[in-house]
Parts: structure tokens; sequence; C-alpha cells
């Protein structure tokens, strides 16, 4: 387990424009809708 912690711990940080962008959520919206889009043509094609 030290192992895994002390590659957590080693990790970078995110900086404060990823942070911005995680808390947007009118951007998060929109990723939403074209995953979903995405899935949907998917689905569609093979379906």
């Amino acid at each position: 387990m030290d192992n895994a912690q002390a590659r957590i711990d080693m990790a970078p940080l995110p900086g404060m424009r990823e942070l911005r962008r995680r808390s947007n959520l009118v951007q998060q919206f929109v990723r939403f809708l074209s995953l979903n889009w995405t899935m949907y043509r998917l689905a569609k094609h093979h379906g």
C-alpha cells in the first residue's frame, strides 16, 4: 500500500485554469450533451 500512496502523493495537482474548467457547470453540461450524442450515434449505427 505504501507504493500506491507514494504514487498518489507524487501526482501533479491541477492548476487554477483546470479547476475553473472542472467547476464550470455550463461547460460540463455541453460536454455531457456531446458525450450522450456520441453514444446515441454509436448505438444507432450498431443497433
